[in-house]
């Protein structure tokens, strides 16, 4: 199994509303987002699903919406890009020693995903998990991606509640990060701070480097 397919259809759902997006939107990209960095990162950065005017118009994970901001700017911080923003695909940025990917590769209708959808794209969560090495660590960015994870890699639910801040070590050796998404919800109603986002990066990087 693949990390991803350009060309799955296999949620009716969600290939029926990317043709609507776009016919409505004929420049978008409008496809499944592949994932976005280093094919050797040690850093796994988990969202959720790509964004109406973001990843599904520019073609790479958390580019060109509100929530890329907090995330592009964090992973700069702490060395982890070469460039604070990310604006398109073909805006010279690298990642370097971390990757983003996204539970759902496709658009869903008003970012909510149903269960089905979420488990049906969990096979290249999986095969992507299965390609780190066992001293990565894997930033979930909300409950959703939280639990997508804990699915992939085939452990209890119960065993492992997500929570901001909240650190599991796997099974396998990786450490799994929990962090609030960095949406503008979360960060316009203060549930999620630039601090708190920024110590989930840090911890991270404290994590890798020792």
């Amino acid at each position: 199994m693949s990390v991803f397919d350009r060309d799955c259809r296999r949620c009716g759902r969600l290939a029926a509303f990317l043709d609507e997006v776009r016919s409505a939107n004929p420049a978008y990209y409008c496809r499944p987002v592949p994932p976005f960095g280093d094919p050797a990162a040690r850093l796994l950065i988990v969202g959720l699903a790509p964004g109406m005017h973001g990843a599904n118009r520019t073609g790479r994970p958390f580019t060109g919406d509100y929530a890329g901001i907090l995330l592009y700017e964090t992973l700069h911080r702490h060395g982890f890009g070469s460039l604070p923003e990310s604006i398109s695909h073909d805006d010279g940025l690298q990642l370097t020693g971390a990757r983003i990917t996204n539970a759902v590769k496709c658009l869903p209708p008003d970012n909510k995903p149903v269960g089905a959808e979420i488990n049906a794209c969990n096979d290249f969560l999986g095969s992507e998990l299965r390609g780190l090495p066992r001293d990565a660590v894997i930033v979930a960015l909300g409950g959703i991606a939280h639990r997508a994870v804990i699915r992939a890699y085939g452990l209890r639910q119960a065993d492992y509640r997500f929570g901001h801040a909240a650190e599991h070590r796997l099974d396998n050796g990786a450490l799994l990060l929990d962090s609030y998404h960095c949406s503008r919800y979360n960060t316009n109603t203060g549930r999620l701070t630039a601090d708190m986002f920024d110590r989930i990066f840090g911890r991270a990087r404290q994590y890798l480097d020792q």
